[in-house]
């Protein structure tokens, strides 16, 4: 091909998938990713798609299926993001090893565990939860290392993807930007879900914490199936029809302030 039909064949490309990483459009293309990164380029100035770390997503898609910056929205349901963290922290037990992804819910997580938890081994790819957990000196933190995200304040890409494959932790908490019980949950930032893919189908149990706002939502990617899902945690008990296929799934629902509850 040459670079227009190259790049033709890119924009079609994501548009049907609605994001894509370099390395799978040159792999499609077999060209080089340096080819790909510059046709990207010219796509970009062109406005006819938008770059993504590690890759782009498809332009003029609906407001809803875009990564927000984290700074946007620390102070949004912040105490309903607290709530569900305070139940959250009941379910670490003993000297658990615990991992936190880099959503604001997890950064509420990781300041309680910092003012009241002893002897954990953490990690995370959250530069911001690195520093609230390392306001405690009685756990063992460690942070994934990798190519800095600066929207989400997070490391990810190749390295951190490499490195979080070396992980078994015992609970992994993460949120999500969309949730559907009935098929998962969904993201718009390709790098970050990589990395929670990988501890998902590494750790013992998996955590997710959402609130009432994400339930019946979705956004560009599907991330982690509702199977993969150990427990939830929320402020708002699910609908009875939603509750019903969580426990269809054997996914444990906690309500923040309240008792495990189900759709019986």
């Amino acid at each position: 091909m040459n670079p227009t039909e190259r790049r033709q064949f890119i924009q079609e490309r994501v548009e049907q998938a609605g994001t894509c990483s370099y390395d799978e459009l040159a792999a499609a293309l077999e060209v080089s990713s340096m080819t790909i990164r510059r046709d990207m380029e010219d796509l970009v100035r062109q406005g006819r798609v938008i770059r993504t770390v590690g890759g782009v997503q498809r332009a003029h898609a609906p407001s809803y299926l875009y990564e927000t910056a984290l700074h946007s929205r620390v102070g949004v349901h912040r105490e309903a993001k607290r709530a569900i963290a305070r139940r959250a922290l009941e379910l670490i037990a003993g000297r658990a090893t615990v991992f936190l992804d880099g959503s604001t819910t997890c950064l509420e997580l990781a300041r309680l565990i910092a003012e009241e938890k002893k002897g954990l081994t953490i990690v995370t790819n959250s530069v911001l939860a690195c520093m609230e957990l390392g306001k405690n000196g009685d756990n063992s933190i460690s942070g994934i290392g990798g190519h800095y995200d600066a929207n989400s304040l997070c490391y990810v890409g190749p390295q951190a993807e490499d490195w979080a494959k070396t992980l078994f932790v015992d609970v992994a908490f993460v949120s999500t930007k969309g949730f559907l019980p009935g098929k998962g949950t969904f993201e718009s930032s390709l790098p970050n879900f990589r990395i929670k893919q990988i501890i998902a189908r590494q750790c013992v149990e998996l955590v997710l914490l959402v609130d009432h706002s994400k339930f019946g939502q979705r956004a560009l990617s599907k991330v982690l199936d509702v199977d993969q899902i150990h427990a939830i945690v929320t402020d708002q008990a699910p609908r009875r029809a939603d509750l019903a296929l969580l426990e269809k799934a054997r996914c444990a629902v906690h309500v923040a302030e309240g008792k495990a509850v189900h759709a019986t």
